[in-house]
Protein backbone atom coordinates (compact mmCIF):
# COMPACT_ATOMS: atom_id res chain seq x y z
CA UNK A 1 0.00 0.00 0.00
CA UNK A 2 1.39 3.47 -0.96
CA UNK A 3 2.35 6.17 1.93
CA UNK A 4 0.05 8.30 2.71
CA UNK A 5 1.15 11.44 4.65
CA UNK A 6 -1.63 12.90 6.89
CA UNK A 7 -2.43 15.46 9.47
CA UNK A 8 -2.77 12.81 11.90
CA UNK A 9 0.37 10.72 11.23
CA UNK A 10 1.95 14.81 11.66
CA UNK A 11 0.05 15.26 14.93
CA UNK A 12 1.40 12.11 16.27
CA UNK A 13 5.16 11.85 15.28
CA UNK A 14 4.88 15.85 16.72
CA UNK A 15 3.25 14.23 20.20
CA UNK A 16 5.99 11.61 20.48
CA UNK A 17 8.86 13.96 19.72
CA UNK A 18 7.64 16.70 22.64
CA UNK A 19 7.33 13.74 24.88
CA UNK A 20 10.60 12.43 23.64
CA UNK A 21 9.19 8.99 23.47
CA UNK A 22 11.79 7.78 21.19
CA UNK A 23 10.53 3.91 21.11
CA UNK A 24 7.04 4.42 19.71
CA UNK A 25 9.02 6.98 17.61
CA UNK A 26 11.40 4.60 16.35
CA UNK A 27 7.93 1.95 15.98
CA UNK A 28 6.32 4.53 13.81
CA UNK A 29 9.00 4.95 11.60
CA UNK A 30 10.69 1.94 11.01
CA UNK A 31 9.35 0.68 8.11
CA UNK A 32 8.54 3.78 6.23
CA UNK A 33 10.69 4.78 3.30
CA UNK A 34 13.32 6.96 3.18
CA UNK A 35 11.72 8.87 0.43
CA UNK A 36 8.30 9.27 2.85
CA UNK A 37 10.73 10.21 5.92
CA UNK A 38 11.86 12.94 3.93
CA UNK A 39 8.49 14.25 3.39
CA UNK A 40 7.06 13.79 6.81
CA UNK A 41 10.55 16.06 7.72
CA UNK A 42 9.20 18.87 5.37
CA UNK A 43 6.14 18.91 7.52
CA UNK A 44 7.91 19.62 10.94
CA UNK A 45 9.82 22.54 12.42
CA UNK A 46 13.64 22.63 12.24
CA UNK A 47 14.19 21.37 15.50
CA UNK A 48 11.66 18.50 15.20
CA UNK A 49 12.96 17.16 12.31
CA UNK A 50 16.56 17.71 13.48
CA UNK A 51 15.38 15.48 16.15
CA UNK A 52 14.44 12.72 13.97
CA UNK A 53 17.84 12.69 11.84
CA UNK A 54 19.64 12.40 15.11
CA UNK A 55 17.31 9.67 16.41
CA UNK A 56 17.32 7.19 13.45
CA UNK A 57 19.78 5.01 11.81
CA UNK A 58 22.33 6.47 9.75
CA UNK A 59 21.31 3.84 7.14
CA UNK A 60 17.52 5.24 6.61
CA UNK A 61 18.62 9.09 7.47
CA UNK A 62 21.11 9.77 4.72
CA UNK A 63 19.22 8.82 1.93
CA UNK A 64 16.04 10.80 3.40
CA UNK A 65 18.50 13.55 3.38
CA UNK A 66 19.43 13.24 -0.10
CA UNK A 67 15.31 13.52 -0.60
CA UNK A 68 14.77 17.05 0.85
CA UNK A 69 14.49 20.51 -0.88
CA UNK A 70 18.17 21.53 -0.72
CA UNK A 71 17.31 24.85 1.30
CA UNK A 72 15.10 22.41 4.17
CA UNK A 73 18.24 20.32 4.07
CA UNK A 74 20.92 23.25 4.19
CA UNK A 75 18.95 24.19 7.36
CA UNK A 76 19.05 20.71 9.26
CA UNK A 77 22.66 20.50 8.50
CA UNK A 78 23.51 23.85 10.42
CA UNK A 79 21.84 21.99 13.43
CA UNK A 80 23.91 19.29 12.97
CA UNK A 81 27.54 18.77 14.07
CA UNK A 82 30.40 17.65 12.09
CA UNK A 83 30.83 14.27 13.47
CA UNK A 84 27.10 13.73 12.84
CA UNK A 85 27.13 14.74 9.23
CA UNK A 86 29.96 12.44 9.20
CA UNK A 87 27.92 9.74 9.99
CA UNK A 88 25.61 10.16 7.64
CA UNK A 89 28.00 10.80 4.66
CA UNK A 90 29.51 7.85 5.21
CA UNK A 91 26.38 5.80 4.61
CA UNK A 92 25.88 7.58 1.33
CA UNK A 93 27.57 6.87 -2.39
CA UNK A 94 30.30 9.33 -2.82
CA UNK A 95 28.26 11.41 -5.24
CA UNK A 96 25.37 11.96 -3.14
CA UNK A 97 28.05 12.68 -0.32
CA UNK A 98 29.90 15.60 -2.61
CA UNK A 99 26.73 17.04 -3.40
CA UNK A 100 26.36 17.37 0.56
CA UNK A 101 29.54 18.85 1.44
CA UNK A 102 29.16 21.35 -1.59
CA UNK A 103 26.38 22.52 0.49
CA UNK A 104 28.52 23.44 3.34
CA UNK A 105 30.91 26.44 3.92
CA UNK A 106 34.73 25.80 3.32
CA UNK A 107 35.44 25.58 7.08
CA UNK A 108 32.79 23.59 7.71
CA UNK A 109 33.44 20.84 4.89
CA UNK A 110 36.78 20.38 6.35
CA UNK A 111 36.09 19.51 9.79
CA UNK A 112 33.12 16.94 8.21
CA UNK A 113 35.88 15.37 6.35
CA UNK A 114 38.03 15.02 8.88
CA UNK A 115 35.42 12.96 10.89
CA UNK A 116 34.89 10.51 8.27
CA UNK A 117 36.34 7.20 9.56
CA UNK A 118 36.49 5.98 6.22
CA UNK A 119 39.71 7.19 4.45
CA UNK A 120 39.38 5.69 1.12
CA UNK A 121 35.12 7.45 1.34
CA UNK A 122 36.81 10.57 2.11
CA UNK A 123 39.63 10.43 -0.57
CA UNK A 124 36.88 9.82 -3.23
CA UNK A 125 34.56 12.71 -1.56
CA UNK A 126 37.68 15.33 -1.98
CA UNK A 127 38.30 14.23 -5.44
CA UNK A 128 34.60 14.22 -6.70
CA UNK A 129 34.47 18.39 -5.33
CA UNK A 130 37.40 19.33 -7.81
CA UNK A 131 35.02 18.81 -10.82
CA UNK A 132 32.53 21.16 -12.18
CA UNK A 133 28.79 20.17 -10.49
CA UNK A 134 27.43 20.37 -14.09
CA UNK A 135 30.40 18.25 -15.90
CA UNK A 136 30.70 14.53 -15.72
CA UNK A 137 33.16 14.56 -12.76
CA UNK A 138 30.71 16.25 -10.88
CA UNK A 139 28.02 13.86 -11.62
CA UNK A 140 29.41 10.41 -11.09
CA UNK A 141 29.84 8.24 -8.43
CA UNK A 142 33.44 6.33 -7.24
CA UNK A 143 31.34 3.14 -6.80
CA UNK A 144 31.38 0.92 -9.51
CA UNK A 145 32.44 -3.07 -10.67
CA UNK A 146 35.58 -3.66 -12.56
CA UNK A 147 37.36 -6.71 -13.88
CA UNK A 148 41.11 -6.75 -15.21
CA UNK A 149 40.74 -8.40 -18.21
CA UNK A 150 43.78 -10.53 -17.29
CA UNK A 151 41.66 -12.51 -14.55
CA UNK A 152 40.64 -15.66 -14.92
CA UNK A 153 36.47 -16.22 -14.82
CA UNK A 154 37.04 -17.63 -11.33
CA UNK A 155 39.15 -15.26 -9.92
CA UNK A 156 36.66 -12.82 -11.28
CA UNK A 157 33.75 -14.06 -10.05
CA UNK A 158 35.31 -13.74 -6.40
CA UNK A 159 36.81 -9.96 -6.89
CA UNK A 160 33.18 -9.03 -8.36
CA UNK A 161 31.49 -10.00 -4.62
CA UNK A 162 33.95 -8.23 -3.11
CA UNK A 163 33.25 -5.23 -4.89
CA UNK A 164 29.53 -5.26 -5.25
CA UNK A 165 29.56 -5.12 -1.42
CA UNK A 166 29.84 -1.11 -1.89
CA UNK A 167 27.41 -0.69 -4.92
CA UNK A 168 23.93 -0.34 -4.34
CA UNK A 169 23.00 -1.49 -7.94
CA UNK A 170 24.91 -2.95 -10.33
CA UNK A 171 24.16 -1.95 -13.66
CA UNK A 172 27.14 -2.96 -15.74
CA UNK A 173 30.55 -4.96 -15.51
CA UNK A 174 33.34 -2.62 -16.80
CA UNK A 175 36.71 -3.94 -18.13
CA UNK A 176 40.26 -2.34 -17.59
CA UNK A 177 43.86 -3.16 -17.98
CA UNK A 178 46.51 -3.05 -15.52
CA UNK A 179 46.90 0.65 -16.10
CA UNK A 180 43.23 0.82 -15.18
CA UNK A 181 42.28 1.83 -18.69
CA UNK A 182 38.78 1.10 -19.72
CA UNK A 183 38.95 -2.10 -22.28
CA UNK A 184 35.17 -2.37 -22.51
CA UNK A 185 32.29 -3.79 -20.45
CA UNK A 186 31.27 -7.62 -19.64
CA UNK A 187 27.99 -9.32 -20.59
CA UNK A 188 26.66 -11.18 -17.07
CA UNK A 189 25.71 -13.99 -19.21
CA UNK A 190 28.86 -14.40 -21.26
CA UNK A 191 30.20 -14.66 -17.46
CA UNK A 192 28.42 -16.93 -16.03
CA UNK A 193 28.08 -19.13 -19.46
CA UNK A 194 32.11 -19.33 -20.00
CA UNK A 195 34.73 -21.97 -18.95
CA UNK A 196 36.05 -21.19 -15.37
CA UNK A 197 39.28 -21.47 -16.81
CA UNK A 198 38.69 -18.53 -19.52
CA UNK A 199 40.09 -15.22 -19.36
CA UNK A 200 38.47 -11.90 -19.53
CA UNK A 201 40.09 -11.02 -22.46
CA UNK A 202 38.71 -13.59 -24.35
CA UNK A 203 34.79 -12.92 -23.55
CA UNK A 204 34.79 -9.00 -22.97
CA UNK A 205 32.75 -6.62 -25.43
CA UNK A 206 35.04 -3.56 -26.16
CA UNK A 207 32.47 -1.78 -27.23
CA UNK A 208 31.02 0.34 -24.82
CA UNK A 209 29.93 3.96 -24.51
CA UNK A 210 32.00 6.48 -22.56
CA UNK A 211 32.62 10.15 -21.55
CA UNK A 212 34.80 12.12 -20.17
CA UNK A 213 35.38 13.72 -16.39
CA UNK A 214 35.09 17.61 -18.24
CA UNK A 215 32.11 16.34 -20.73
CA UNK A 216 29.49 18.73 -19.84
CA UNK A 217 26.62 17.31 -18.03
CA UNK A 218 24.00 18.35 -20.78
CA UNK A 219 26.24 16.10 -23.26
CA UNK A 220 26.05 13.20 -21.15
CA UNK A 221 22.20 13.65 -20.67
CA UNK A 222 21.91 13.37 -24.33
CA UNK A 223 23.95 10.42 -25.03
CA UNK A 224 22.37 8.13 -22.27
CA UNK A 225 19.49 9.29 -23.65
CA UNK A 226 20.11 8.64 -27.13
CA UNK A 227 21.91 5.03 -26.38
CA UNK A 228 19.05 4.15 -23.47
CA UNK A 229 21.65 3.81 -21.13
CA UNK A 230 21.07 3.34 -17.26
CA UNK A 231 24.43 4.19 -16.45
CA UNK A 232 27.74 5.49 -18.45
CA UNK A 233 31.98 4.91 -17.59
CA UNK A 234 33.67 8.05 -16.81
CA UNK A 235 37.49 8.24 -17.67
CA UNK A 236 39.83 10.64 -17.10
CA UNK A 237 42.33 12.27 -19.50
CA UNK A 238 44.36 9.42 -19.83
CA UNK A 239 41.38 7.28 -20.52
CA UNK A 240 41.55 5.52 -16.90
CA UNK A 241 38.50 4.53 -15.32
CA UNK A 242 37.35 6.62 -12.29
CA UNK A 243 33.75 6.33 -12.17
CA UNK A 244 30.27 6.35 -13.58
CA UNK A 245 26.75 7.77 -13.87
CA UNK A 246 23.92 5.71 -12.87
CA UNK A 247 20.01 7.26 -14.81
CA UNK A 248 19.36 8.78 -11.41
CA UNK A 249 21.87 11.08 -11.17
CA UNK A 250 20.55 12.33 -15.09
CA UNK A 251 17.27 12.70 -14.11
CA UNK A 252 18.00 14.52 -11.06
CA UNK A 253 20.34 16.76 -13.12
CA UNK A 254 17.87 17.65 -15.90
CA UNK A 255 15.06 18.20 -13.31
CA UNK A 256 17.31 20.51 -12.28
CA UNK A 257 18.23 22.33 -15.13
CA UNK A 258 14.69 21.99 -15.99
CA UNK A 259 13.32 23.92 -13.02
CA UNK A 260 16.24 26.59 -13.23
CA UNK A 261 15.12 27.44 -16.77
CA UNK A 262 11.59 27.42 -16.02
CA UNK A 263 12.67 30.25 -13.49
CA UNK A 264 14.74 31.96 -15.86
CA UNK A 265 12.11 32.22 -18.50
CA UNK A 266 9.52 33.24 -15.62
CA UNK A 267 11.84 36.51 -14.90
CA UNK A 268 13.47 34.98 -11.25
CA UNK A 269 17.41 35.28 -11.93
CA UNK A 270 18.69 32.79 -9.26
CA UNK A 271 17.48 29.31 -8.34
CA UNK A 272 15.47 30.17 -5.40
CA UNK A 273 12.69 28.26 -3.72
CA UNK A 274 9.17 29.27 -2.26
CA UNK A 275 10.36 29.21 1.40
CA UNK A 276 13.50 31.12 0.91
CA UNK A 277 14.02 34.48 2.47
CA UNK A 278 12.35 37.71 0.94
CA UNK A 279 16.04 39.26 0.16
CA UNK A 280 17.25 36.20 -1.87
CA UNK A 281 13.46 36.24 -3.93
CA UNK A 282 13.63 40.24 -4.18
CA UNK A 283 17.25 39.57 -5.55
CA UNK A 284 16.14 36.96 -7.77
CA UNK A 285 13.41 38.63 -9.02
CA UNK A 286 13.88 42.02 -9.26
CA UNK A 287 16.27 42.55 -12.11
CA UNK A 288 13.65 41.37 -14.40
CA UNK A 289 11.13 43.62 -12.73
CA UNK A 290 13.65 46.99 -13.54
CA UNK A 291 14.00 45.44 -16.92
CA UNK A 292 10.55 45.03 -17.41
CA UNK A 293 9.55 48.50 -15.90
CA UNK A 294 12.82 50.08 -18.32
CA UNK A 295 11.10 48.35 -20.80
CA UNK A 296 7.31 50.49 -19.91
CA UNK A 297 9.18 53.32 -19.65
CA UNK A 298 10.31 52.99 -24.00
CA UNK A 299 7.21 52.12 -24.35
CA UNK A 300 5.58 54.77 -23.35
CA UNK A 301 8.22 56.88 -24.99
CA UNK A 302 7.10 55.80 -28.16
CA UNK A 303 3.60 56.22 -27.67
CA UNK A 304 4.67 59.73 -26.93
CA UNK A 305 6.07 60.57 -30.75
CA UNK A 306 2.51 59.52 -31.83
CA UNK A 307 0.60 62.15 -29.70
CA UNK A 308 -0.61 63.29 -33.20
CA UNK A 309 -2.37 59.83 -33.82
CA UNK A 310 -4.16 60.07 -30.63
CA UNK A 311 -5.71 63.61 -31.61
CA UNK A 312 -6.74 62.59 -35.35
CA UNK A 313 -7.33 58.57 -34.50
CA UNK A 314 -8.21 57.98 -31.34
CA UNK A 315 -9.77 54.21 -32.60
CA UNK A 316 -5.91 53.43 -32.92
CA UNK A 317 -5.37 53.24 -29.06
CA UNK A 318 -7.97 50.62 -28.55
CA UNK A 319 -5.73 48.12 -30.39
CA UNK A 320 -2.18 48.57 -28.66
CA UNK A 321 -3.15 46.14 -25.67
CA UNK A 322 -3.79 43.47 -28.42
CA UNK A 323 -0.52 44.40 -30.50
CA UNK A 324 1.38 43.99 -27.77
CA UNK A 325 0.02 40.90 -26.23
CA UNK A 326 0.34 39.40 -29.60
CA UNK A 327 3.81 40.41 -30.25
CA UNK A 328 4.91 38.94 -26.41
CA UNK A 329 3.09 35.70 -27.48
CA UNK A 330 4.55 34.82 -30.45
CA UNK A 331 7.98 35.78 -29.36
CA UNK A 332 7.77 33.20 -26.52
CA UNK A 333 6.12 30.66 -28.60
CA UNK A 334 9.05 31.02 -31.11
CA UNK A 335 11.85 31.12 -28.30
CA UNK A 336 10.22 27.80 -26.22
CA UNK A 337 10.25 25.80 -29.63
CA UNK A 338 13.99 26.79 -30.14
CA UNK A 339 15.07 26.32 -26.44
CA UNK A 340 13.14 22.81 -26.89
CA UNK A 341 15.45 21.75 -29.28
CA UNK A 342 18.38 22.98 -28.00
CA UNK A 343 17.73 21.16 -24.98
CA UNK A 344 16.77 17.90 -26.92
CA UNK A 345 19.97 18.79 -29.61
CA UNK A 346 17.56 18.13 -32.17
CA UNK A 347 17.74 21.70 -34.37
CA UNK A 348 18.97 20.57 -37.30
CA UNK A 349 19.98 23.08 -39.79
CA UNK A 350 21.17 26.44 -40.37
CA UNK A 351 20.69 29.09 -38.79
CA UNK A 352 18.74 31.25 -42.48
CA UNK A 353 16.63 28.02 -42.90
CA UNK A 354 15.51 28.15 -39.25
CA UNK A 355 14.30 31.93 -39.76
CA UNK A 356 12.98 31.62 -43.41
CA UNK A 357 10.82 28.42 -41.87
CA UNK A 358 9.83 31.18 -39.04
CA UNK A 359 8.49 33.84 -41.57
CA UNK A 360 6.64 31.19 -43.63
CA UNK A 361 4.83 30.18 -40.36
CA UNK A 362 4.78 33.83 -39.16
CA UNK A 363 3.04 35.04 -42.32
CA UNK A 364 0.14 31.98 -42.79
CA UNK A 365 -0.55 32.41 -39.15
CA UNK A 366 -0.85 36.43 -39.50
CA UNK A 367 -2.81 36.11 -42.12
CA UNK A 368 -5.35 33.90 -40.80
CA UNK A 369 -5.08 36.14 -37.45
CA UNK A 370 -5.53 39.41 -39.62
CA UNK A 371 -8.84 38.00 -41.36
CA UNK A 372 -10.30 37.29 -37.78
CA UNK A 373 -8.85 40.98 -36.89
CA UNK A 374 -10.47 43.25 -39.82
CA UNK A 375 -13.33 40.76 -39.28
CA UNK A 376 -14.13 41.33 -35.88
CA UNK A 377 -13.21 44.72 -35.91
CA UNK A 378 -15.28 45.95 -38.63
CA UNK A 379 -18.75 43.96 -37.96
CA UNK A 380 -18.80 43.28 -33.98
CA UNK A 381 -16.89 46.87 -32.75
CA UNK A 382 -17.91 48.63 -35.47
CA UNK A 383 -15.38 50.45 -36.52
CA UNK A 384 -14.51 51.33 -40.53
CA UNK A 385 -12.81 48.95 -42.28
CA UNK A 386 -9.64 50.81 -43.09
CA UNK A 387 -8.80 50.26 -39.03
CA UNK A 388 -9.08 46.79 -39.08
CA UNK A 389 -6.80 47.03 -42.15
CA UNK A 390 -4.45 48.84 -40.65
CA UNK A 391 -4.66 46.93 -37.76
CA UNK A 392 -4.26 43.75 -39.98
CA UNK A 393 -1.12 44.73 -41.50
CA UNK A 394 0.12 45.93 -38.38
CA UNK A 395 -0.06 42.46 -36.97
CA UNK A 396 1.31 40.36 -39.73
CA UNK A 397 4.20 42.07 -39.65
CA UNK A 398 4.68 42.69 -35.82
CA UNK A 399 4.20 38.66 -36.06
CA UNK A 400 6.62 37.94 -38.96
CA UNK A 401 9.57 40.18 -36.24
CA UNK A 402 8.32 38.77 -32.88
CA UNK A 403 8.66 35.03 -34.50
CA UNK A 404 12.28 36.29 -35.70
CA UNK A 405 13.31 37.56 -32.36
CA UNK A 406 12.24 34.71 -30.53
CA UNK A 407 13.85 32.28 -33.18
CA UNK A 408 17.40 34.34 -33.81
CA UNK A 409 18.03 35.27 -29.68
CA UNK A 410 18.26 31.93 -28.37
CA UNK A 411 20.56 30.51 -31.21
CA UNK A 412 22.79 33.31 -30.59
CA UNK A 413 23.14 33.30 -27.08
CA UNK A 414 23.49 29.46 -27.14
CA UNK A 415 26.33 29.92 -29.60
CA UNK A 416 27.80 32.03 -27.01
CA UNK A 417 27.80 29.93 -24.46
CA UNK A 418 25.16 31.87 -22.83
CA UNK A 419 22.11 29.98 -21.51
CA UNK A 420 19.47 30.63 -24.12
CA UNK A 421 16.63 30.11 -21.55
CA UNK A 422 17.73 34.10 -20.47
CA UNK A 423 15.96 34.86 -24.01
CA UNK A 424 12.36 33.99 -23.07
CA UNK A 425 9.71 35.53 -20.16
CA UNK A 426 10.28 38.70 -19.79
CA UNK A 427 12.88 39.88 -21.90
CA UNK A 428 11.23 38.35 -25.09
CA UNK A 429 7.74 39.89 -24.02
CA UNK A 430 9.46 43.65 -23.36
CA UNK A 431 11.46 43.70 -26.60
CA UNK A 432 8.42 42.48 -28.58
CA UNK A 433 6.31 45.11 -26.95
CA UNK A 434 8.48 47.75 -28.06
CA UNK A 435 8.49 46.66 -31.38
CA UNK A 436 5.27 45.91 -31.46
CA UNK A 437 3.95 49.55 -30.86
CA UNK A 438 6.43 50.86 -33.05
CA UNK A 439 5.57 49.05 -36.40
CA UNK A 440 1.94 49.31 -35.56
CA UNK A 441 2.05 53.02 -35.32
CA UNK A 442 4.91 53.33 -38.26
CA UNK A 443 2.01 51.61 -40.59
CA UNK A 444 -0.71 53.55 -39.58
CA UNK A 445 1.42 56.84 -40.15
CA UNK A 446 2.18 55.52 -43.66
CA UNK A 447 -1.80 54.97 -44.26
CA UNK A 448 -3.36 57.58 -42.24
CA UNK A 449 -0.82 60.19 -42.65
CA UNK A 450 -0.85 61.60 -39.55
Amino acid sequence: MQFQLNDELIQQIETFIEQKNDKELQLVLEEVHPADIAEIISELDLDEATYIIKLLDSVKTAEALMELEEGVRERILENLSAKEIAEELEEMDTDDAADIIAELSEERQQSVIAEILDEEHADNIVELLRFAEDSAGGLMAKELVKVNENWSVTGCMAEMRAQAEDVTRVHSIYVVDDKNKLKGRLSLKDLITAPSNAHIQDIYIPKVDYVNVHTPAEEVAQIMQKYDLEAIPVVDEMNRLVGRITIDDIVDFIKDEAEKDYQMAAGISEDVEADDSIWRLTRARLPWLVLALFGGFVSVTVLGTFEGAMEKYGELFFFVPLIAAMAGNVGVQSSAIVLQGLANNSLRGTLVKRLLKEVGLSLFNGVVLAIILCLGAYYVLGFPMIFGLTVGISLISVIIIASLIGTFVPIILDKQGIDPAMATGPFITTSNDIFGILIYFSIAKLIFGF
